[in-house]
Order: C-alpha cells, then structure tokens, then sequence
C-alpha cells in the first residue's frame, strides 16, 4: 500500500524552511495523495496561500472563519478526514503549543482533533532545535505517538551549521509511504484489550478507586489496530480518547469488565488485560449518601471481586493469545512469574511504582516482560506508545511464529 488515494493533511508553520512545503506538495500529489494544505497566519508571510492552492488542487485554509465565503472551517471535519496530517515544517512555536495542547489556531485546533496518524518534520535554528524546552516539548509529542520525522544536519539559514534544517521533501514522502506500506502481521485477527481503573461504588456520590489513566491500555489498542488487528477496548472511566477504529465497551465496575471481557474473550484471538481491577468492592452498596454524623464512623465491609485474568485462563484455548500485567509497589518478580503460572497467561508484563517516571498515569512505563519459558526481557524507561510497541512485537512472535 502506498499513499495514493490517501488524504492527506499538510500543515506549513511560519519558517523560512516553508518555501519547501511547495515542493513537498507536489510530490504528494505526484505520488497520488489528495493534499488539504492549512497554514498557521505567520506562514502565509514565507509563502503564498495561492502557491500551495495552485499545487495541491485545493483552497488552503489559514482561519477558522473565512470572512470571503462566510463559511467555517470546521476542525472536526477536517481532521477526521485526514489519513494522515503531515506538520512540515514544523516551528519550535507550534511545536509547543501541540506538547500542552493549545489551540489559538487552525491548525492547532486540528492537530487536537486528529485521530489519524500525525507527522511532524521541525525546523528551526541549531540553538532553538538543542533548547532544553524544545527537547521537553518533543519527549512530550512522541509520548503523545506521533511520528518525528528528524531534522537533518547541514547550514542553517542563520548562517550556522548544524541540525535543526527541514527533512527533504523527498524524505518526508518516503517516511509516509513506508508508514503506508509497513506488513500488517495481525491482519484478520480479533483483540480483546481492557483498560483504564474501575470504581467500585460505596454510595450514590462515593466510589472506591484507583490512579489508572489507561493511556498503556489505550496505547496498546491503538498499537494493535496499527498491526492489522480487530480491537475491542473494554474501557474503565477515563477522560482519554478512543484510538480510531477501535470498538468500546465502556464499563464502570470489575463486574461489569468481568462481563464485557467474558462476552468478547471467546472470539479472540488475542487478549491483552491492561485494566486495573479492584480486587476489592464493598459488600453492600448503600441507597443514599452516608452522611458525616458526629461521632458517626461507618465501616465498610469489603468482598473480593472476581479475578478476570484467572477466569478467561481458565477458558483459554488453542490458539488464544492471553497477556496480563501485574503492578507491584516492590520489584515482583516472584510475584508476577506466580500469576504467570497460575492464570495460564503466555506472557506477563511487570512493572513498579518505584521505578522513576513511570507507572498509573504518566506518559511513561518501564516494563518488564516475564515469558511461559522463563526468559525475562527488560527494557528501559519509554513512552508508553513505544512500550505498547515492545509488547505487541511479542504478541506478533505468537501469533506468527
């Protein structure tokens, strides 16, 4: 596959490096991508909004409203559009209002609602590119899972030397084309991916709760979607994104996770349980708010949930691929290699509260992986998109041998 016949958005920020995004335009359409071009207000004073429409065929968009047609331009639409959004060049301003998700422009306000791949080629003076910002806000964008399409090393308009210079267009079209092209191993397959915490309800207002974000589970649906696979996300409450084309069962309670991943689990090829379950809920759930008498302290009597991992290992068949995690607040080893065993698992993920930076709701994980013979793969402190990556190329080895 390659990107004729994809959409594809090109985003031109204000640089001197934006008399290259002419050139990336034509060789887009040349390879057959149909090319929506939006600039950001300060590109139009590099390169004309009437050269980019000339080579891609299309209006090029700047604002939201456009006070000529008296139509909107609306993000949304845009960017659900797009197969892929391509951000060349991009400036160290845009760049940072992508990392803390500002919007005071269209193509901000896009980049935000896109849910398709997003390429981002920078473009800056050598001394703008080695900021310690620069480097935060680029860690920070690639947490996110967008592709970087690396600055190249060479003279620089300021007159230095150095690496900060716009990719080659020809290079950003042969980054698209290989995403476009890249073998989807799980193609034909089922997945069943559970994520996020769930709430185990006390009264109408107060639950019992824990710090999951889901962001390792989402990553890991988008990950296998990415691979070919069909992904059914079974989410606990959180405020992330689905990742498109992903099916979502939305659940609140390990029992409702238990009945949503024991509806989907036989027709799965592959399950990875990411979710952190409660293992405890209370006994009795009351019907009105417990109120905070004087001297009024009420017990909560707690009963143990029932372990979804253990259930769907126990229903495990030929052929099925079951994955799940253990977070430990020491190392957990012995731990995690016990729930291996014991919940028929082909593989577990270990990871720490007490490993730096990584954990329930950051943007990073440092993961263990412990394997049914025993080998025992460690790996270093990553974005979580780039850890899901490092799982699913093992669950590729066992799905395809």
């Amino acid at each position: 596959m390659s990107i004729r016949g994809k959409h594809v958005l090109l985003g031109v920020c204000g640089s001197i490096a934006a008399y290259k995004s002419a050139h990336l335009t034509r060789l887009l359409v040349k390879a057959g991508a149909h090319v929506q071009v939006v600039m950001t207000p300060d590109a139009t004073n590099f390169i004309t909004p009437l050269t980019l429409a000339t080579l891609s065929g299309n209006p090029v968009l700047v604002d939201y409203f456009d006070p000529t047609s008296g139509e909107w331009n609306n993000h949304v639409h845009l960017a659900l559009a797009a197969d892929a959004m391509v951000v060349a060049p991009a400036s160290a301003n845009t760049l940072a209002k992508f990392a803390q998700g500002l919007c005071d422009n269209l193509l901000c306000a896009i980049y935000l609602s896109a849910k398709s791949p997003v390429f981002v080629a920078p473009a800056m003076d050598l001394d703008m590119w080695q900021h310690g910002s620069t480097r935060s806000n680029m860690e920070r964008l690639v947490s996110f899972g967008n592709h970087i399409i690396p600055p190249g090393n060479g003279e620089l308009a300021s007159g230095l030397s150095g690496e900060g210079r716009l990719a080659e267009p020809e290079e950003i079209v042969v980054a698209l084309e290989a995403y476009f092209s890249l073998p989807k191993p799980l193609a034909g397959k089922k997945a069943l991916v559970s994520a996020g915490p769930t709430r185990e309800a006390i009264d109408p207002v107060r639950y019992i709760g824990n710090h999951s974000s889901g962001k390792m589970g989402y990553a890991l649906a988008a990950q296998l979607i990415h691979l070919g696979a069909d992904v059914t996300l079974v989410s606990g409450p959180t405020a992330l994104q689905a990742p498109l084309g992903a099916t979502v069962v939305s659940v609140t309670s390990a029992a409702e996770m238990l009945g949503a991943c024991l509806a989907h689990f036989g027709g799965a090829d592959i399950t990875v349980m990411s979710a952190a379950v409660a293992d405890f809920t209370p006994k009795t759930v009351a019907d009105q708010k417990i109120k905070k008498g004087a001297g009024h302290q009420p017990a909560i009597e707690l009963v143990k949930t029932t372990d979804i991992l253990a259930t769907l290992g126990k229903q495990k068949q030929e052929g099925q691929v079951l994955v799940g995690f253990a977070l430990e607040t020491d190392d957990g080893r012995a731990s995690a290699e016990d729930k291996l065993r014991r919940k028929n698992l082909d593989f577990i993920v270990l990871n720490s509260t007490q490993d730096k930076g990584a954990g329930f709701a950051g943007d990073n994980n440092k993961i263990t992986i412990i394997h049914r013979d025993n080998t025992v793969e460690e790996f270093d402190l990553k974005p979580k998109p780039l850890a899901a990556a490092d799982i699913c190329a093992r669950i590729v080895a066992l799905v395809n041998p």
